[in-house]
C-alpha cells in the first residue's frame, strides 16, 4: 500500500477548506515594548472584515498555563510582532494589501531581552499581574514570583548542599548558553474557524485538540461542550503547534465575519509565534578524589519570551532533569521561567532536556579532566542503576543507562583512544501525571475503526497504534482505520506530546480490545499515571517512565578556520519494545539531525528585539551533506518490556557529545551552537593557558619559553594580526559556504 504522504493524498490543516470562507492576515507591532494608543482601521474598504482591540477587549485572557495572552494586544505590545489587528477578505492577496490602511500609535517603552537581567530587580515588567490557569496543562504546583518577571520558579532541595561540597576534594563551575531556535515544520501553522447557532468549530493541526478546546471556552466563555476541535495531520511540529496559536484570531474573525475564516502564516511569521527557550545554566559540581560524586548545584534561566505558553512547565522539567542520571546525595536547583520582549517560546523537541543536558553533561567533561579521570569511568562510577533513588526521591527502574553509554563508547572505538571523541548520557521524563482514553469499534464484518485523540505530526503514531491493534485483534492492518481526532468523536486525551502516545495509549489500547471482545461491538480502555513534585522541595514522582538515551561523537577540527568535522555520531535509545521498526529508527535520526542543528549553527538572530533572521536562507538548517561520515543509531529492547515513547531521546545527548568530543582537544566551548568564531576563542584560550603552565620539575621553564616566544613574535605582532583576521574570515566564508550549499 502507497504511502499518502507520499502520493499526495493526506490533506493538511492548509489544505482544509470550508465554502464562503474568508483569508486572514495578522498585523503585528514592530515595537518589542509599547503602549498601544491608537488602532484607526477607518481607511480599510468594507468587503474586508477588520478586527481591532475593541472587538475583543471583553474577552476572557486565556493561557495553558498563565492567563497572561488576549487575543490582540490591547494595551501593550509586548515583542516585535505581537498581533495588534487582523483582517479577512476574499482572497490571501487581498487581506495583505489592506494591512497597510490600518493605522497605529504606539508609545516605546523600555524593554528587556536576556532572562538573566530580566528576572533581576528592576528589570521593566512585562506583565504587572500573574494569573495561573484553569487548563490542565497546568497541572503542576506554579510558583509565579509577584513584581517579578518569574512566571514560575521550581526547586530541587535534597540533602545538604553546603555540606556536600565542603566534603568534596574538587569542585567545578561553569555556566553554559543555548541559542533560541525555530522549530521549522514544512507545513506552517494554520486554523480555519466558524461559528453556527453559537457553537465554535475549529479546524486546526494541533498536538493538543483538547487544551485548545479548553482555552477558546475560556475566552468566549461558554461551556467546553460548544466548541469542537478536529485536527488533520501535522506536516510536522516538534512541539510548534501545542496550545492555542491562531485559532483564537481566526475564530474571533469568523464571529464579526459571520463566516468561516481560514489562517494561514506565512514563513517569516512562524519566527513570531513560538520558538525553542533560549537558556542561560549555571552548574557547580563536587566530587570526591576517586570520582564519586557528593553535590551538584544547578541554577536554569529559560527565557519564555512575552507570554508563559508552557514555559513554566519547559523551566520545571529543566530543573528536575538537570541533576543528571547519577547518584547524587546533595542537590540543589533553581529553575525559572523569565518574560523577556521577544516573541513566544514554548514545547520543542526535547522539552527543556536538550538545554540541560548540555550543561551537566558538559560539566561531567570539566570534572573528569580535573580528577584526571576517564570521563566514561566518571560516569559509570555515578550512574543510577535500578532500586537506585533519584533527587527527587523516587525509586528508578528498567534502568539502562549503563548499557547505553558502552554502546555509545564501543560504536567510536572509546578503548582505543579518547582524542576527538565525546560521550553523553540522559534522562528525560514523561508528562506525569497523564491520562489516556481509547474507544474500538467493530462492524461485524472484519473492520475495526479506532477513536483516540493522539494527533498525527509525521511521527507515525497512527501506524504504530494500528499495528498494535492489529496484533491484539488478531486482524489484518489494513482493516482498521484511524480517523483525525476530533474532540466531538474521541475520548479525552491528555496531549501528544513528551513522547508518551505510544505507550500511553498502547496501554489503554489493550483494556479497549479486552472490553471489545467482552461486549461484541464496542470497547473502551483508560489509563491513568499519578505522581508530581511539590514545586518548592522537587520531591515526588517526577516522571512515571522514563526515557533513556545516550551519544558519542567523534570530531576532526581545522584549528586554522576554526571548522570541525563529525566524522563519527552513534546513538542507542533505550525502545523497551519496538512496535513500528521504520518509524522508530526514522524518529531516532530525525532527531539525531535536530541535535546537529542545534550543536553546528541553529540560531534565532535578535536585533533590539526584532529577529532578524526569519527565513530559511539566512536561518540554516541541517542538510544532507551536514551529516557524519558514520552516522549510526541503535533501538536496545528487552525481552517482556513495555514500550517506551523515543521520539525526542536521541536529540538532547548530541550537542552535548560533540562539545565533549571538542573538549577531548582542549576546545573547551560552552555556548550553543558552536561556531567557527566560539572554537577560534577556545583555541586561544587552550594556547594561551599552555603558555601559563609549568610542567612539573621545570619550574620556572614555561614562562622563559612564553617571555622568549613573545620577543620573538613582537617583531612580527601586525603581520600575525592580519593573518588571523584573515583567518578568521576565511573560516567564517567555509562555514557559510557550506551552510548554503
Amino acid at each position: 500500500m502507497s504511502d499518502p504522504r507520499v502520493t499526495g493524498q493526506t490533506r493538511y490543516s492548509r489544505d482544509v477548506e470550508i465554502e464562503g470562507m474568508l483569508h486572514a492576515r495578522i498585523l503585528r507591532s514592530p515595537h518589542p515594548h509599547a503602549r498601544v494608543l491608537r488602532v484607526d482601521a477607518s481607511a480599510v474598504p468594507d468587503d474586508v472584515v477588520v478586527l481591532v482591540p475593541g472587538d475583543v477587549r471583553e474577552l476572557n485572557r486565556y493561557g495553558c498555563q498563565i492567563k497572561d495572552q488576549t487575543v490582540l494586544a490591547l494595551d501593550k505590545a509586548r515583542y516585535a510582532g505581537d498581533p495588534v489587528a487582523a483582517v479577512a477578505a476574499p482572497s490571501v492577496e487581498r487581506a495583505g494589501e489592506v494591512l497597510d490602511l490600518i493605522e497605529v500609535d504606539y508609545e516605546e517603552l523600555p524593554a528587556v531581552f536576556d532572562a538573566v537581567e530580566a528576572a533581576e530587580e528592576g528589570a521593566p515588567l512585562i506583565h504587572e499581574e500573574i494569573a495561573i490557569s484553569d487548563n490542565d496543562a497546568a497541572y503542576f504546583g506554579l510558583r509565579p514570583q509577584p513584581g517579578t518577571n518569574v512566571c514560575h520558579r521550581f526547586r530541587i532541595r535534597h540533602g545538604d548542599v553546603r555540606k556536600g561540597f565542603e566534603e568534596a576534594d574538587v569542585v567545578v563551575e561553569e555556566t553554559y548558553t543555548t541559542a533560541g531556535a525555530q522549530h521549522a515544520p514544512m507545513e506552517p501553522h494554520a486554523a480555519l474557524a466558524r461559528w453556527s447557532d453559537g457553537r465554535l468549530e475549529v479546524w486546526t493541526g494541533s498536538q493538543t485538540p483538547f487544551n485548545t478546546r479548553m482555552d477558546l471556552a475560556g475566552l468566549f466563555g461558554i461551556p467546553e461542550e460548544q466548541v469542537r476541535i478536529v485536527c488533520p495531520p501535522m506536516g510536522g511540529s516538534f512541539g510548534a503547534k501545542t496550545f492555542v496559536r491562531l485559532e483564537a484570531i481566526a475564530a474571533c474573525l469568523a464571529r464579526k465575519a459571520g463566516r468561516p475564516v481560514k489562517l494561514v502564516l506565512e514563513r517569516d511569521e512562524e519566527w513570531l509565534t513560538l520558538n525553542r527557550h533560549p537558556s542561560t545554566i549555571r552548574v557547580r559540581l563536587g566530587a570526591k578524589r576517586d570520582g564519586t560524586l557528593v553535590a551538584k548545584q544547578v541554577e536554569c534561566w529559560a527565557d519564555t519570551g512575552a507570554y508563559a505558553d508552557c514555559g513554566p512547565g519547559v523551566a520545571q522539567k529543566m530543573g528536575f532533569a538537570s541533576p543528571g542520571p547519577y547518584r547524587i546525595p546533595n542537590v540543589w536547583v533553581d529553575s525559572r521561567a523569565v518574560y523577556t520582549n521577544l516573541p513566544p517560546n514554548g514545547a520543542y523537541r526535547g522539552y527543556g532536556q536538550m538545554q540541560c543536558t548540555w550543561a551537566s553533561e558538559r560539566t561531567m567533561d570539566l570534572l573528569a579532566e580535573r580528577l584526571g579521570m576517564d570521563p566514561l569511568e566518571l560516569r559509570l562510577k555515578n550512574i543510577i542503576r535500578n532500586g537506585d533513588r533519584y533527587c527527587t526521591g523516587e525509586v528508578m527502574h528498567d534502568v539502562h543507562f549503563e548499557k547505553l553509554l558502552r554502546k555509545a563508547a564501543d560504536a567510536v572505538g572509546w578503548r582505543e583512544g579518547r582524542r576527538g571523541k565525546g560521550l553523553c548520557v540522559m534522562l528525560k521524563g514523561m508528562q506525569t501525571p497523564s491520562r489516556a482514553s481509547i474507544a474500538l469499534e467493530h462492524d461485524g464484518e472484519g473492520n475495526y475503526t479506532i477513536y483516540c485523540a493522539t494527533a498525527e505530526m509525521g511521527q507515525g503514531a497512527k501506524r504504530a497504534i494500528r499495528l498494535m491493534a492489529a496484533d491484539l485483534l488478531g486482524a489484518e492492518v489494513e482493516r482498521i482505520s484511524f480517523p483525525d481526532p476530533d474532540t466531538d468523536a474521541v475520548p479525552y486525551d491528555t496531549r501528544t506530546t513528551s513522547s508518551r502516545s505510544t505507550h500511553m495509549m498502547g496501554r489503554a489500547l489493550e483494556k479497549a480490545v479486552e472490553d471489545l471482545k467482552k461486549n461484541g461491538r464496542r470497547g473502551f480502555g483508560e489509563v491513568a499515571d499519578e505522581g508530581g513534585l511539590d514545586p518548592d522541595t522537587g520531591q515526588g514522582v517526577a516522571s512515571s517512565h522514563w526515557h533513556q538515551g545516550a551519544a558519542a561523537a567523534e570530531v576532526e577540527v581545522d584549528e586554522e578556520t576554526g571548522k570541525f568535522r563529525v566524522k563519527r555520531l552513534h546513538a542507542p535509545v533505550y525502545a523497551g519494545r519496538v512496535v513500528n521498526r521504520p518509524g522508530a529508527e526514522l524518529q531516532n535520526e530525525g532527531s539525531m539531525i535536530m541535535g546537529l542543528g542545534t550543536a553546528l549553527f541553529e540560531s534565532i538572530s535578535f536585533s533590539e528585539g526584532q529577529v532578524s533572521n526569519a527565513n530559511l536562507s539566512d536561518y540554516c538548517l541541517p542538510a544532507a551533506d551536514d551529516l557524519p561520515d558514520v552516522f549510526t543509531h541503535e533501538l536496545v529492547e528487552r525481552e517482556g518490556a513495555e514500550v517506551h515513547g523515543l521520539g525526542e531521546t536521541a536529540l538532547p545527548p548530541v550537542p552535548p557529545a560533540l562539545g565533549n568530543a571538542l573538549h577531548s582537544l582542549g576546545i573547551n566551548v560552552t555556548d550553543l551552537p558552536m561556531t567557527a568564531e566560539a572554537v577560534l576563542d577556545a583555541l586561544d584560550r587552550r594556547e594561551s593557558s599552555r603558555c601559563r603552565r609549568e610542567p612539573p620539575g621545570r619550574e620556572g621553564a614555561g614562562r622563559k619559553f612564553c617571555v622568549l616566544a613573545f620577543g620573538i613574535s613582537a617583531g612580527v605582532l601586525l603581520a600575525g594580526l592580519i593573518l588571523r583576521s584573515r583567518r578568521d574570515a576565511f573560516g567564517r566564508a567555509r562555514v557559510q559556504r557550506r551552510i548554503l550549499r
